[in-house]
């Protein structure tokens, strides 16, 4: 790539051609603010936040979107630029419903950042237009356009997802983001992934909060309240606390659970090993049995909407294994209650997770009363705040027996090729009992499609991994047209997996495009899968004593009638 000289407020840059100014600043420290600009998706020129001057331009140009040339001279704090800067964010607040105070992004919202910068009057122009209705349809997310500053920071989001349900609606003053001929969202193929809510700088997106039907419960005498944790939850809920990204905190997990007056805190690690018992005998039993072939990955609840939106032919493909988050609830609804002399209808049962499709999850007719209630990372931080314990403060306490020991390979489930090499270092030891394989490093990384080819018993087992719903289409298109070589396939809706889920805490503008945010967070769960001494879900004692008191073994009839699920083919729009 040629590089090309340019200088940013008298400093001497050099940057590839086609960076922008705004990735350019960035190389000589300068922050340019914007509200539509990440890196991770495109940049639109929408917000007319981040403009600069630039030497010989007729009028301030949108630095997201302008690209470096040789020469360039530019400067992003004039007096010009920051009177521009004040200007459009009053515009933006005379549409924006200033409720403040209770609005999920209060103190994290980009806007109220930048008003606060740059000593904005709210008041300068009055909003006089109605209110909007609130869309509440979805039991998973909530959007709420009176706050919409029209970014489009989720529609291009939604885009890049390749699911394209939301959109701007007219134009100029009357111009609002929604779905087509103003569709309930619950009414389209939207397939809950949250992205677009970690994608929004303000609260104009958020997800549907359970944390009062959670407080209710457990306030309740004559309910049992347990809780189970996402592996991924270890890795980012440090971040609500001002902890550094990728800081594990599952020793303080529990402790902080309990302290909210749950009965009992579990990992949910121990059902991510048990997927694993029973995808990994599936696996195994479609390879010797000619069964459909490429088996795909079930854990992802915005994976399988997608699927069922999309791609019909492929249904059968998908592992029939429920995700962790519904085996741990049908296993606490039954073998635990059973062992407990307990009334499944006087337990409720509550999952922290790092996704707002598990939230749609748990409301699926089929697999409806599992769990009672699915709170995000960001739910689960706003109790612990809201009842006062010092998170950081918190010594170290452990999960609760019986779910309280897990392997490496159900840690990792919250990476992106996580279940894939767990799933692969099960059943390469049934394939082979003397496969010593234990890191399928391959197929790691939080980006792309990752593929690789394992011999194991004489056979080539040749498997892939997709991070984000684009790269899941091109591989579903593969299969469909008939060149897949593929044995088994895992999908992640969100880039990156469960670590970068649409319920995990969202960090600033400044963080996300300077900061590897995935990557650190990843690595915090391989490096404890890493340190264990079980490592795989087959070697885990628990799951052991599961199969050997309870299900005999996997894929029984009891294990099918309790784990696996069926899919429903939806329509497309």
């Amino acid at each position: 790539m040629d590089m090309v000289n340019l200088k940013i407020n008298g400093i001497s840059v050099q940057a590839e051609e086609g960076t922008t100014i705004i990735e350019a600043a960035r190389l000589a420290g300068i922050d340019i603010p914007s509200l539509c600009y990440l890196k991770e998706i495109n940049c639109i020129g929408a917000c007319r936040v981040c403009v600069v001057e630039v030497k010989g331009a007729r009028s301030l140009v949108a630095s997201c979107v302008y690209p470096v040339e040789e020469g360039l001279e530019v400067w992003t704090n004039t007096p010009k630029v920051r009177q521009s800067r004040q200007t459009t964010l009053e515009l933006l607040l005379s549409e924006h419903h200033k409720k403040c105070l209770s609005c999920v992004r209060s103190d994290r919202c980009e806007l109220q950042k930048l008003c606060k910068d740059y000593g904005v009057d709210e008041d300068r122009f009055p909003d006089t237009d109605k209110l909007q209705e609130i869309d509440y349809s979805s039991s998973y997310l909530v959007r709420d356009n009176n706050k919409c500053i029209h970014c489009m920071r989720c529609t291009a989001t939604c885009r890049n997802q390749t699911v394209g349900v939301i959109g701007p609606r007219n134009r100029g003053h009357n111009k609002t983001i929604g779905c087509a001929f103003d569709i309930p969202l619950q009414e389209t193929a939207c397939v809950g992934c949250g992205q677009c809510v970690v994608s929004c700088p303000v609260g104009a997106l958020y997800e549907k909060t359970s944390v009062p039907d959670v407080w209710e419960a457990i306030a309740d005498p004559s309910k049992k309240v347990v809780f189970f944790t996402a592996p991924a939850i270890r890795a980012t809920l440090g971040e609500e606390f001002d902890l550094p990204i990728g800081t594990n905190v599952e020793k303080k997990l529990p402790g902080a659970v309990r302290r909210l007056g749950a009965d009992a805190v579990f990992d949910m690690d121990v059902t991510a090993d048990l997927t694993i018992l029973e995808e990994a005998n599936e696996l195994v039993d479609r390879i010797k049995n000619k069964k459909p072939l490429p088996m795909f990955t079930s854990c992802c609840p915005g994976w399988v909407k997608f699927a069922e939106h999309n791609f019909h032919s492929l249904l059968p493909n998908l592992s029939t294994c429920k995700s962790p988050q519904q085996m741990f609830g049908a296993l606490l609804k039954t073998y635990y209650c059973e062992k407990n002399g307990l009334d499944p209808n006087d337990l409720f049962v509550v999952s922290v997770i790092p996704c707002t499709a598990k939230k749609f999850e748990i409301t699926r007719p089929e697999m409806e009363g599992d769990v009672d209630a699915a709170i995000t990372t960001r739910e689960l931080a706003q109790m612990i705040s809201g009842a006062a314990i010092n998170f950081n403060a918190l010594k170290d306490e452990e999960f609760d027996s019986p779910f309280d020991v897990a392997s490496g390979a159900g840690v990792i489930f919250g990476a992106t090729g996580g279940v894939m090499e767990a799933a692969l270092r099960t059943a390469a030891n049934i394939l082979d009992g003397d496969f010593k394989l234990v890191d399928f490093s391959e197929i790691r990384g939080v980006n792309g499609i990752r593929t690789a080819t394992y011999n194991v018993a004489g056979m080539e087992i040749k498997v892939a991994a997709a991070s984000g719903l684009a790269d899941a289409r091109k591989l579903c298109e593969e299969v469909e047209s008939g060149r897949s070589p593929y044995h088994f396939i895992e999908i992640m809706a969100c880039p990156g997996g469960c670590i970068n889920g649409g319920g995990q805490p969202i960090q600033r503008d400044a963080t996300r495009n300077t900061v590897p945010i995935k990557e650190l967070r990843a690595k915090a769960l391989y490096d404890e899968d890493k340190a264990l001494e079980i490592r795989r879900s087959h070697d885990s004692p628990v799951i052991e004593r599961l199969y050997k008191e309870y299900f005999g073994e996997p894929n029984s009839e009891k294990a099918h009638h309790l784990l696996h699920t069926t899919y429903t083919a939806r329509e497309k729009f």
